[in-house]
């Protein structure tokens, strides 16, 4: 199964379960001088953000053996300890479920 793959079904099942899930998207493009523009959000931000119940969840997606990069563990630290949300690597649906606080309804 693939990254996009594991996205797809964890962005399904939160969906399912009352969460609003927005998969981020990045890009860069090279302009008409030569120059280099990044568009999206900062290196490292999460591949999906969940929001149910007036809380905010950041899920970086890897496959089983993926590690995630430098920038990637320090946005999750930064969501984490600075803001207080709740944000971390998920490699399944199960691993997704977990991160959120399970299938309760609590909003």
């Amino acid at each position: 199964m693939t990254e996009h793959d594991i996205q797809n079904a964890v962005r399904l099942k939160l969906s399912e379960i009352g969460y609003a899930v927005f998969r981020i998207n990045t890009g860069k493009f090279k302009l008409a001088d030569g120059r280099w523009f990044d568009v999206g959000v900062p290196k490292g931000f999460s591949d999906l953000v969940a929001v149910r119940g007036g809380r905010v969840y950041f899920l970086e997606v890897k496959k089983a053996n993926s590690k995630a990069s430098p920038d990637q563990l320090n946005f999750i630290a930064v969501m984490r300890d600075r803001y207080g949300c709740t944000a971390g690597i998920v490699r399944s649906v199960d691993d997704a479920v977990k991160l959120v606080g399970g299938e309760q309804d609590d909003s």
